[in-house]
Formats: structure tokens, C-alpha cells, sequence
């Protein structure tokens, strides 16, 4: 191996590391996802629905967490109404044309979203236009909203109920950190749901 590429190998693993340890040490943080896995557990208990919204690896993370609960995690168990609002194209493609971008995920939750139902919202910069558009409709609609973000948070983090933002300000450990709160939270709701 190239002694260049393990030297780089070894730095990206330990800064991913440290800002797990960097959450891990945070007793605030942890009582958010607490506190978020309440919520959703009610939710669920309640026939709400669980919806998330993000843009590239951050729509790639909505729809794997989105599946963990109206598939599976860890049970073979009753599905879960929760959704990522990006998997139909064709809609995504036309109200992105006939509209804006911006307005690809408001429009959805105005039609689907409904009072103690959860949006997810992740944003790593916290900005992304259509990410708050999402969110001012789903605060109109009495939806509670639940942030996962970056280090600094943006504009979402007063906007949101909940919010988590990573200690970090580098897309890729964000995300890394953003996948394994969502792996908690669908553990833990199992979980309370399962038994």
C-alpha cells in the first residue's frame, strides 16, 4: 500500500472517530435523540407518519432511514408508515420544472403531512433552500421537525424542534455521524414499538 494512502486511510477513520467520541462526550446530544426517539415512537403509536427529505447523500440517508422503519431494522415486525419524499422522478422532475427546486419537498408534505406527524430534515450546511421550504410547511401543518445538520447548523437550526447538529463542518463525517443517529433512533423505536 502506498505509504501516502495509509497515512490518509488512517486520518480520515480517526477524524471520524473523534467526532463520534467528540457526540459520545455531549449529554445534551444524547438527550436529543432521546427525546426524538420519544416523539417518533408516539408518533408511530398514533398512525402518524415518519417523513424524511434531503438532498444527494443526505437523500440517500432519508431513504435508507425511511426503509429501516417501514421495512425493517432488526424485527420482522409490522411495517412502519415513513417515507423519503424524494423516490418519485417523475414528480420530482416536474414540480422542480414547473415550479422551482426549492419547492420539491414543501409541496409534498402540504399534501401528505398531517398534525404530530414527523418530518426529518437533513441539511449538512443547514441552508439548502428546498430543506427549509420543507420545514415551514411542515411547522404550518403541526408537524414536529427533527434537524440533522453540521456544526455551525444554518438557518434550520431555529427552525426545527429538534436538532442535531454533528461537531463537524466536513460533508462526509456529517454524514457518517448523521447515518448513525438515524440507526439509533430506528433501533430504539423498534424497540419501544416491538418489545
Amino acid at each position: 500500500m502506498n505509504s501516502n494512502h495509509s497515512e490518509r486511510i488512517r486520518a480520515i477513520i480517526s477524524e471520524s472517530i473523534r467526532v463520534k467520541e467528540n457526540i459520545l462526550a455531549d449529554a445534551d446530544f444524547l438527550s436529543i435523540i432521546d427525546k426524538v426517539v420519544k416523539v417518533v415512537t408516539s408518533a408511530f403509536s398514533q398512525g402518524k407518519k415518519v417523513l424524511f427529505c434531503g438532498n444527494g447523500g443526505s437523500a440517500a440517508d432519508a431513504q435508507h432511514l425511511a426503509a429501516e422503519f417501514s421495512g425493517r431494522f432488526y424485527k420482522n415486525r409490522h411495517p412502519l408508515f415513513s417515507e423519503a419524499l424524494h423516490v418519485n422522478t417523475s414528480y420530482l422532475t416536474a414540480v422542480a420544472n414547473d415550479f422551482s427546486y426549492d419547492e420539491v419537498y414543501a409541496r409534498l408534505v402540504q399534501a401528505m403531512g398531517t398534525t404530530e406527524d414527523v418530518l426529518f430534515a437533513i441539511s449538512t450546511s443547514g441552508n439548502s433552500p428546498n430543506i427549509l421550504r420543507a420545514i415551514e410547511e411542515a411547522r404550518l401543518k403541526g408537524m414536529t421537525v427533527v434537524g440533522l445538520t453540521g456544526d455551525k447548523g444554518g438557518k434550520m437550526k431555529e427552525m426545527c424542534d429538534y436538532i442535531f447538529c454533528v461537531p463537524s463542518a466536513d460533508t462526509p463525517r456529517i454524514q457518517e455521524s448523521h447515518i448513525m443517529i438515524g440507526h439509533i433512533i430506528c433501533y430504539l423505536v423498534e424497540d419501544n414499538l416491538f418489545g
